[in-house]
């Protein structure tokens, strides 16, 4: 079975989405164990080779994430969990990473616009932007999910709108631009209820992780009848973080196949996921890599801790048990890694951190200072 795309974008095509509701109509049923052909669209739809920095400032933020479905399972009801097995990713032949201003791990240091356009097939990822770099294939949905039922709408509201109200960055419902149109739109039935797709939570969706590869299983509790199901922001590769925002992203042909696993929801209430072998090949077999520890420089204030509003913070050097602040100083010494060592730009390293590198936590336990470290394969770089 086939979902298939139509017209240029999302706004033209009865099969995509670009939020989630209970109320969204099914555009496609079908049965476990047969196979599901989802046609994808890239992350903006609003690129192409020729693309430019500018274009990238243009582009509008609320049109984000266009997906294909939702298809409903026959047989699949709330509580249930719906194993979905991805059998293969069909990259289209154009892809890109770009810098969005405001957006990003490191969005305090890169505040201006950069795009990356990649020529793409099922082995390898080279850009004119980026020359001397090949990224090799590891396709995976960076968002797949089912629709969330009436109440987990209801508390994911009321929990963004508390982290909202403290300061914390959240998107909140936006009509405008917002599809299916019936429901979400500016004159839609659930227009204040419709969520945004780029945060994932428990029924799935942008979770970004690129461990799902072909051959792996994602496990989803269903939180409607026929779960709805849905597809889309394939990515050709990424690091571990997507640490600038963007990994290649890429429209594709996904297919993958379907099983039911009844009343299993009260014990899988987030995303799991299985598999065999598939991590192996992700594995670098020439690699370099930095590390960073909670230290920064007085007065500062990272940016992920700004809606604290804590006094505390900004005359520290020293943060206890501070991940985030450890993955930012491993992510910087490997950026500036790349710029001494390759001759890179620092926009083109963070674009290749982005896509390329992984974040690992060394350790949560020694105290105060956790270790993470930026892993990054050096066989991308041309000899």
């Amino acid at each position: 079975m086939r979902v298939a795309k139509t017209g240029a974008h999302c706004v033209d095509d009865k099969n995509c989405m670009n939020r989630m509701h209970p109320a969204i109509k099914p555009v496609s049923r079908a049965n476990p164990s047969q196979h599901i052909v989802f046609e994808t669209r890239d992350a903006f739809s609003d690129f192409n080779l020729g693309s430019k920095p500018e274009d990238v400032s243009a582009a509008d933020l609320n049109l984000v994430h266009p997906l294909t479905g939702p298809v409903f399972i026959e047989g699949a009801q709330r509580g249930d969990v719906l194993a979905v097995t991805l059998l293969d990713v069909q990259p289209d032949d154009y892809g890109y990473t770009v810098i969005v201003p405001g957006f990003g791990f490191l969005r305090d240091r890169f505040t201006k616009p950069f795009i990356a356009n990649w020529k793409l097939n099922r082995k390898e990822a080279v850009s004119d932007q980026i020359p001397g770099v090949v990224i090799p294939f590891n396709g995976f949905m960076g968002t797949v999910g089912v629709l969330p039922g009436q109440p987990e709408v209801a508390t994911i509201l009321t929990r963004e709108a508390a982290l909202q109200s403290a300061g914390g960055v959240v998107l909140t419902p936006q009509p405008l631009g917002a599809l299916p149109s019936d429901v979400c739109g500016q004159n839609g039935s659930s227009k204040n209820e419709c969520l945004r797709t780029i945060p994932p939570r428990e029924n799935g969706g942008n979770m970004d992780i690129k461990q799902m590869v072909v051959g792996t299983t994602l496990l989803l509790p269903c939180f409607v009848d026929g779960c709805g199901l849905f597809v889309g922001d394939v990515h050709f590769a990424q690091g571990d973080g997507e640490v600038s925002g963007t990994a290649i992203e890429m429209g594709a042909t996904v297919t993958l196949v379907t099983e039911i696993r009844k009343a299993q929801a009260a014990k899988v209430k987030v995303p799991h996921f299985e598999g065999g072998d598939q991590l192996i090949r992700l594995a670098p077999t020439e690699f370099y890599a930095t590390t960073g520890f909670p230290l920064k420089a007085k007065g500062q204030i990272p940016p992920y801790h700004t809606y604290l509003d804590s006094q505390k913070i900004g005359p520290l050097e020293n943060l206890s048990e501070d991940l985030m602040l450890a993955a930012r100083n491993a992510l910087i010494e490997l950026i500036d890694w790349m710029v001494s060592e390759k001759g890179l730009t620092p926009e083109q390293a963070y674009v290749v951190a982005s896509v390329a590198a992984d974040l690992r936590i060394g350790n949560v336990v020694d105290v105060p200072n956790y270790a993470v470290s930026a892993i990054l394969p050096t066989t991308i770089f041309r000899k």
